[in-house]
């Protein structure tokens, strides 16, 4: 009976001594790894802190480091400025599209529309806008209402002498009649050094008032 409450009693002892030991470390803040090692918890909290600390501020580094990169990468890609095209004056302070414009207004029926054509050829051979188109709406009549016979079946828009519609020349179409005609008024006028309404007006027509009528439409031209 003796030995039993002895041993009772170093029992008792020991597990009073191991609790003790437990709330110490556990104030201490202190726990025992798989080694049986004691370790400080306060310094393994420290330095996961710390550790969390640096991965934080490495991720921001590589965000500053990406933003910066994306801003040279913007700068090297940035688009040239917009530049406006020079101002092209072809005739009489007018670009090619305002001098077609300005043709258009007095084109009707088969010549409706037809003012760029006009403009573009004319340019290019160095012939007088303004005066090849008095031309065709005096001799097809176009400005009057419906154009004359050889313009709307042959496609003559300047009263030119051929074959193919009567006495006239035709022509395939109407681009290419007014082209022919614009021609026409370069190699046998132009060329030649009658480039004004009164010296082609006597080799064009036999007509005495045929300069004054070509231009009254020049007028009604550059007014419109």
């Amino acid at each position: 009976m003796k030995k039993g409450k002895i041993i009772s009693s170093v029992l008792a002892v020991v597990g009073v001594g191991m609790i003790s030991i437990a709330l110490t470390l556990q104030s201490n803040s202190y726990m025992i790894n798989d080694n049986n090692l004691v370790t400080n918890y306060s310094e393994i909290n420290i330095k996961n802190m710390a550790a969390s600390t640096n991965g934080a501020l490495k991720k921001t580094d590589a965000k500053k480091v990406d933003s910066d990169s994306l801003k040279e990468a913007n700068m090297e890609v940035a688009p040239a400025s917009v530049t406006v095209p020079p101002r092209v004056e072809v005739y009489e302070n007018m670009t090619m599209d305002e001098l077609a414009n300005k043709l258009n207004r007095s084109l009707s029926n088969e010549m409706s529309g037809k003012g760029l054509l006009i403009a573009n050829k004319c340019i290019e051979l160095g012939v007088d806008p303004f005066i090849a188109t008095a031309i065709m709406l005096h001799e097809t009549g176009c400005s009057q209402g419906s154009c004359s016979h050889i313009a709307r079946t042959c496609h003559n828009f300047g009263g030119q002498k051929g074959s193919g519609c009567g006495a006239y020349q035709a022509y395939p179409s109407v681009d290419e009649g007014i082209v022919g005609m614009i021609t026409n008024l370069y190699n046998n006028f132009y060329s030649r050094g009658l480039n004004t309404v009164e010296t082609i007006g006597p080799r064009y027509a036999e007509s005495p008032v045929w300069s004054m009528r070509i231009n009254s439409y020049v007028g009604k031209l550059k007014a419109a």
